[in-house]
């Protein structure tokens, strides 16, 4: 399903400064009532302030996506950022009453945010039925870190009632310009308790994992407390990989 035309794919990958960033995805209702997917611009930039709602229950020829203008909603979460921290939105999960949007800060370790929204009353927002946009709540959690580069919110699922993330550190304090990789963690965030747990990715022989995990989901259940993680890559020369990883829950 193509989201917009472009002219830009003349290398195979659209130009950084034309490109809209699209790093948020989750599956939802719409206010009318339809199913679909919430795509969302990460907001590092004024063309990156885009999205669109995509309808699942057509067949794929008669699926129109819907573009929504993000401006003024990513104009009022950038203001209840630190101050100097740029809105980098890379990740968005969803619970049955709950949309939340996972801010990545890089070069500085108090830009941790969750933004903790009301579901219902931000899709009628962002839907144009309502005008008035609902402030939720901002949430700091702390990252681990590596060779004193702090980690960044990177994918988020809800799964089985627990909020599983990823993470990954770029040495870099540029939202838009890539830094070299250092490595990723995965984890489980209680929002509520303002808790986090997580762990850094390793092979299986113990040798530290440096790829850059851009999203996740929950592959299976293993066992009790025991999940097996389907991971997805960037390795911000356009290409992208796939992996497996055990996650035990203490």
């Amino acid at each position: 399903v193509a989201l917009f035309e472009t002219t830009d794919f003349s290398s195979g990958r659209i130009p950084k400064p034309a490109k809209p960033d699209l790093e948020c995805m989750a599956a939802l209702t719409w206010p009318d009532g339809r199913a679909g997917l919430l795509l969302l611009g990460s907001g590092s930039r004024p063309n990156r302030a885009r999205g669109w709602f995509v309808p699942t229950e057509a067949e794929i020829p008669s699926i129109v996506p819907e573009a929504l203008n993000l401006t003024l909603f990513y104009a009022r979460l950038q203001d209840r950022l630190p101050v100097g921290a740029v809105l980098n939105l890379e990740a968005a999960a969803t619970s049955a009453t709950e949309l939340l949007l996972f801010q990545r800060t890089v070069g500085r370790a108090d830009g941790a945010v969750v933004f903790v929204l009301p579901l219902a009353a931000t899709l009628e927002f962002l839907a144009g039925i309502s005008t008035v946009a609902p402030p939720g709540e901002v949430v700091w959690l702390a990252l681990p870190a590596i060779g004193g580069c702090p980690a960044g919110f990177s994918g988020a699922t809800f799964v089985d009632g627990h909020l599983f993330v990823a993470a990954s550190v770029e040495d870099t304090a540029d939202a838009l310009l890539d830094g070299a990789v250092l490595g990723s963690f995965v984890g489980v965030v209680d929002v509520a308790a303002r808790t986090s747990t997580f762990a850094r990715l390793a092979w299986a022989d113990g040798r530290a994992y440096r790829g850059k995990v851009e999203g996740l989901a929950v592959r299976q259940q293993l066992a009790p407390g025991q999940f097996e993680l389907l991971l997805v890559t960037d390795d911000d020369a356009g290409g992208s990989t796939a992996a497996t990883a055990r996650l035990v829950l203490a």
